[in-house]
């Protein structure tokens, strides 16, 4: 007998969430929207199974206008599409979800505002004490890191990689993020990463799609 109500919004929402297998794609802080609709559908093309559209430079209403016109091209182009900390852009754009981090406020409070159908993931750092914590609370993925070095953020605390195999007994995808690029992805995926969150590597080619299909068999090969 299928699943009604709450569960079945939540083996629905759960079943999404484990499209995030390979390369989930964190968009840059540009100001250009054509630019970034054109980086964005080019990483699609290029085998991304998620975009998370991240601004932390942009005003609200350049925030609203990108997450708007990203949400025409997840239509065309597929792919989990994820808002980072805003519930209510990604409600006003029918995103699959929202991706919080340990200053976007409480994992359980942050479940009942997004409601029982979307997608939440919840960044983790190098704790497995707040994954867990996170899972109960209704994380539907969690990610851990910083892996390697990042330009995006040079002082993020580093995660031991061991993390990622201890996770996968939490019973939802596991997202590694921090540096990585498509020589080092193997590593993780190797320890247990069912994703791998990249900003610089992929839309600061020159070919977006190209760096985007070079983590397919990298991903591929995963465990």
């Amino acid at each position: 007998m299928p699943s009604t109500g709450i569960d079945g919004a939540v083996a629905l929402r759960r079943a999404r969430a484990r499209r995030l297998t390979g390369l989930y794609a964190v968009t840059p802080d540009l100001a250009d929207t054509d630019d970034l609709v054109a980086r964005v559908a080019a990483a699609l093309a290029g085998g991304a199974c998620a975009i998370q559209y991240r601004n932390k430079a942009a005003e609200l209403a350049l925030r609203h206008a990108q997450a708007s016109a990203l949400a025409r091209v997840h239509v065309t182009r597929g792919g989990l599409y994820i808002i980072n900390d805003d519930v209510e852009l990604a409600a006003a754009v029918g995103a699959d979800g929202v991706h919080i981090g340990e200053d976007d406020g409480d994992v359980a409070a942050v479940r009942a505002r997004l409601g029982t159908d979307r997608i939440l993931g919840v960044s983790c750092y190098d704790d497995f004490a707040r994954a867990e914590t996170a899972v109960a609370a209704g994380a539907d993925y969690v990610a851990f890191g910083s892996f390697f070095a990042s330009t995006v953020k040079p002082a993020a605390r580093r995660a031991d990689v061991r993390l990622l195999a201890r996770a996968r007994s939490l019973g939802v995808p596991v997202v590694a993020i921090g540096g990585i690029t498509a020589e080092n992805a193997s590593e993780l995926f190797a320890a247990g990463a069912d994703a791998v969150a990249v900003i610089s590597d992929i839309f600061g080619a020159r070919d977006v799609a190209a760096a985007a299909r070079a983590f397919v068999p990298i991903s591929d090969d995963r465990p």
